[in-house]
């Protein structure tokens, strides 16, 4: 089950609001200078699906695992539209195959954070076989020299109460997203483009891929990044966007 709680401190004073429905019960909480939204446990770490919304930045985020004919020409379309701090989330086996698409990656400017190792959901994973995917996809990213990676994603994007524990005991925060563009499904430039600036909202984390699957996403890029700079909206690397997000929530169960 997935628990939504929202943070919101500007011009508030403490209260806590507790919410009692069928699904879930979470706790709002007030605090200081940020509004944040995060999947949490009880006590315990969180992922982050949100920045503040107040601000007028935004996270473009990609997922890769498969396939070396998008990822670069992805990166050209990124350079030539000025776009040089976006996040990619990297499978450890993808990167242990394309070790010179990474460091381009790096080379660039981009922020790298870990897909796991292998395209499993890790909801359907014991905590013996998570710990396991996580340490192959560190190993594969230590022998490149890419150490003290901090940011994850779920392959699948599937998360639980378990999932983010395990994360957060290998050092990671858990990043989900706010808005999905569906480009793997392929459905047409324009719904792709509509589904990401129609509602965009600062402080969004928006899903994007750069595997070979997501066929439109090379098209679509300039003219969701013209699209964001007409509105005000400036990308910022994920760990940028939630850098400041120091929630404190409690859900019960």
């Amino acid at each position: 089950m997935k628990f939504f709680v929202v943070v919101n401190g500007k011009k508030l004073k403490r209260s806590a609001i507790l919410l009692m429905t069928a699904l879930f019960t979470a706790t709002i909480l007030y605090m200081s200078n940020l509004q944040i939204a995060v999947f949490s446990t009880e006590d315990g770490p969180k992922a982050f699906y949100k920045g503040d919304e107040e601000s007028k930045h935004v996270s473009l985020t990609f997922n890769l695992n498969w396939g070396d004919e998008k990822a670069i020409p992805l990166l050209d379309v990124l350079k030539s539209s000025g776009v040089k701090n976006t996040t990619f989330f990297i499978s450890g086996s993808w990167a242990e195959r394309h070790p010179e698409i990474v460091q381009r990656i790096i080379d660039d400017g981009h922020e790298i954070g870990s897909l796991g190792y292998d395209y499993q959901n890790y909801t359907d994973l014991d905590e013996k076989k998570i710990n396991r995917d996580l340490a192959l996809a560190k190993e594969a990213f230590n022998k490149l020299k890419i150490k003290d990676i901090e940011l994850m994603r779920t392959p699948t994007g599937k998360i639980s109460k378990e999932v983010i524990e395990v994360a957060e005991r290998h050092g990671y925060t858990l990043v989900h997203w706010s808005v999905d563009s569906k480009d793997y499904m392929n459905p047409g430039v324009e719904q792709i483009v509509n589904r990401v600036l129609v509602d965009m909202k600062g402080g969004d984390i928006i899903l994007l891929h750069a595997s070979d699957s997501a066929k439109q996403t090379i098209k679509v890029m300039p003219l969701i990044i013209k699209g964001m700079k007409q509105n005000g909206y400036t990308n910022i690397p994920v760990s940028e966007l939630i850098a400041n997000a120091k929630a404190s929530s409690k859900e019960v169960q």
